[in-house]
């Protein structure tokens, strides 16, 4: 009776952690209580991955803005804009926009930026003129030059600018304007898709530009309000 009651847990699993009933399996196995195979082939369900909540727009820009409220050198504060206005007008990854280096740098009226990402996969991203004119502003600002081959973005003793740095910043920004902890550097990556998609913004070109290998893994980054689906729904459907 208890390996038929032991057997009928392991098969249906729900709402036991698999971890602990092998433990558990192997305690009933060794005292000689219980035939427990079962449990050896039971494996936690996926669990789905939690993404970041979109910011507004009116809450992505104020965010940016909030830097000036930071006690640092003018210098830091224009970093720390241009490395979050890097994050929502070009949907920059935080590793991708501290690894820019001088020679690649959107200024001097360029106005694409070739970002290495995740597999050493390359892309070109377009840069706003509101981007390239802070990344400009922060280099007239900052005390270091750093070599062709270096990044740009320089922490306060001239090394390169870590990311815990600007997470840290965004976490005192977030709490100050009373913003969901969820509000993270990443969520300025997903703001920025989340805005284009909600804007018109074709799905593809969306992949493209964060840099994704499958459609599917921006279909998860991306979300699009009930009205516009609800006036997409209204336009394209026969009987709507």
């Amino acid at each position: 009776m208890r390996t038929d009651w032991l057997s009928m847990i392991a098969a249906d699993g729900v709402g036991f952690f698999p971890a602990a009933l092998r433990t558990f399996s192997r305690f009933l196995d060794k005292n000689g209580l219980a035939q427990t195979t079962a449990f050896h082939v039971i494996r936690a369900p996926k669990q789905p991955r939690a993404l970041p909540r979109a910011l507004t727009i009116s809450d992505a820009l104020a965010l940016i803005e909030a830097v000036e409220i930071e006690a640092g050198e003018p210098w830091i504060l224009a970093r720390d804009r241009a490395v979050l206005m890097l994050l929502y007008g070009c949907g920059l990854r935080i590793a991708e926009a501290l690894a820019i280096t001088a020679i690649d740098a959107p200024v001097q009226g360029r106005n694409a930026l070739r970002v290495t990402g995740k597999g050493g996969k390359t892309r070109i991203v377009p840069v706003l003129a509101a981007v390239s004119d802070a990344i400009s502003r922060y280099l007239a600002l900052c005390p270091y030059t750093p070599a062709p081959g270096e990044p740009i973005f320089r922490g306060a003793r001239g090394g390169a600018l870590q990311p815990a740095i600007v997470q840290k910043s965004v976490r005192f920004l977030r709490g100050a304007l009373s913003l969901d902890d969820r509000t993270t550097p990443h969520a300025l990556r997903h703001s920025f898709a989340t805005h284009l998609m909600g804007r018109g913004g074709d799905l593809r070109t969306i992949q493209e530009l964060l840099g994704h290998a499958s459609l599917s893994t921006t279909q998860g980054y991306t979300h699009v309000d009930t009205a516009r689906l609800l006036d997409i729904y209204a336009k394209a459907h026969p009987r709507a």
